[in-house]
């Protein structure tokens, strides 16, 4: 549910593409995804569409992992979504608004008053993270509750107690609490649940028959548990679904995912006007889609993450072209292998992975300790180690331990981060997303 891009780098696919094709040579795909599951750094499913006909699908892993039996996950397992959902939540609010039940000019203190700056925060400036009202998942208490149910009233105080980060329309800054107010906007200008809306107004209209709002995760529905991998996979806790709501609720799997945002962009849940506006991009924000660049190309769709979960639905009108990624348990840049799925889609080159590692002295890393800066990025990244293994953490950010593959050469697979020391200056180079990224030491 979370958006977290790890040192706040926008995500970027950098490729080149070119050519088009409806027949996908897949063999290289598949061996990617089977390495990740080997190495046990992903478990996954995935779907390629094109015009809303699926050309790709395949899951890797487990639904379910338990002493006593493992469920194989299938091309129908399905994974909580995480903030996809707002999606869902930003047509929902559209279609209102074309109905003449709801203005984007509207304020937030005809519904809830309670919430700072209500009378000044409008539906548009909800839709495009552009409120100011705080994220009530960057608290330290989140954690201690959402595992709990709450009712709307108790997530409205939630917050409403929390101080605005900004003005409203001063500038945008990526926010929860935005989308689970919108879902409860939703709620009371139809008198029916978020559940209900969803299904009426989404669901049935496209035939959408293995999504839906979730629950606590129940396996006889084929709904998948997450995990993460430290020497196993072990079970994460389960976010109560009532806490992130019209912010990150929805389940679903990849095909089906791809079948929505085909159907959004094709006119059949929204007007044109309405989906341009979707696609207005502000600051990095549209109004429930974010913008994906290529060279010449431009993708529409949304991330997220909740408990063990991680997802990406992303939609490339030029082509048609859909693809979807939900995982259960990873330590492997999704962003990689998006950008494998598509590579595949357009016949352009990709390499798979080595996942060999080294064991270095603790002694030996001492060369590398230090706090160091890039003029390009406003954080630095503090070096530090745990006996024999190298730890980095960014200013703001969690620690996390990096894997020597070489001397000098470092990788953060769950990032899709490698780091690369030059001892002699002083320096390390740090490799994500395309991006290229040189960090001097300051002390």
């Amino acid at each position: 549910m979370k958006k977290t891009v790890l040192f706040s780098l926008t995500l970027y696919l950098l490729f080149t593409l070119k050519g088009c094709t409806q027949s996908l040579d897949s063999d290289k795909l598949d061996s990617l995804l089977d390495l990740l599951e080997t190495n046990n750094k992903a478990m996954v499913s995935v779907a390629i569409s094109k015009n809303g006909n699926v050309l790709y699908s395949k899951a890797t892993g487990y639904a379910s992992i338990s002493d006593q039996k493992k469920i194989p996950a299938t091309v129908h397992t399905l994974y909580r979504i995480g903030s996809i959902t707002k999606v869902f939540t930003a047509t929902m609010i559209f279609q209102l608004v074309e109905e003449k039940k709801l203005s984007l000019n509207a304020t937030l203190e005809a519904y809830f008053p309670t919430i700072p700056n209500s009378g000044q925060i409008t539906i548009e400036n909800l839709l495009n993270h552009r409120s100011g009202i705080h994220n009530f998942t960057d608290e330290a208490g989140y954690k201690e509750y959402m595992t709990k149910a709450k009712k709307p009233e108790e997530m409205v105080a939630v917050i409403a107690a929390g101080k605005p980060d900004f003005s409203p329309g001063q500038k945008a800054s990526y926010s929860n609490s935005n989308y689970v107010l919108l879902g409860y906007i939703i709620e009371k200008l139809t008198g029916k649940t978020y559940a209900e809306n969803l299904r009426s107004r989404i669901l049935d209209k496209v035939q959408l028959n293995e999504t839906y709002y979730g629950g606590k995760t129940d396996l006889a529905k084929h709904e998948s548990y997450s995990y993460t991998f430290d020497g196993k996979w072990t079970q994460m806790p389960e976010t109560d679904m009532s806490v992130p709501a019209g912010a990150g609720a929805i389940v679903s799997t990849p095909t089906e995912l791809t079948k929505f945002i085909t159907a959004l962009f094709s006119g059949k849940l929204v007007s044109e006007s309405s989906l341009n506006q979707m696609k207005t991009i502000t600051d990095g924000y549209g109004m429930g889609l974010f913008q994906v660049p290529f060279e010449y190309r431009k993708g529409y769709g949304h991330n997220g993450g909740i408990d063990g979960f991680a997802s990406s639905l992303y939609y490339f009108p030029d082509d048609s072209l859909a693809v979807a990624v939900c995982s259960n348990g990873f330590s492997y840049a999704m962003n990689d292998i998006l950008i494998a799925m598509l590579s595949t889609y357009y016949k352009r080159p990709f390499s798979l992975p080595e996942f060999k590692t080294i064991t270095l002295k603790p002694e030996a890393l001492n060369q590398y300790l230090g706090t160091y800066s890039c003029p390009q990025l406003p954080f630095m990244i503090t070096v530090a180690k745990e006996g024999n293994v190298l730890t980095a953490k960014a200013t703001g950010q969690p620690m996390f331990k990096l894997d020597a593959v070489k001397p000098d050469v470092f990788r953060f697979d769950k990032a899709g981060i490698e780091m690369e020391f030059i001892t002699t200056k002083s320096e390390f180079i740090l490799k994500q997303s395309g991006g290229t990224y040189v960090f001097k030491r300051e002390y």
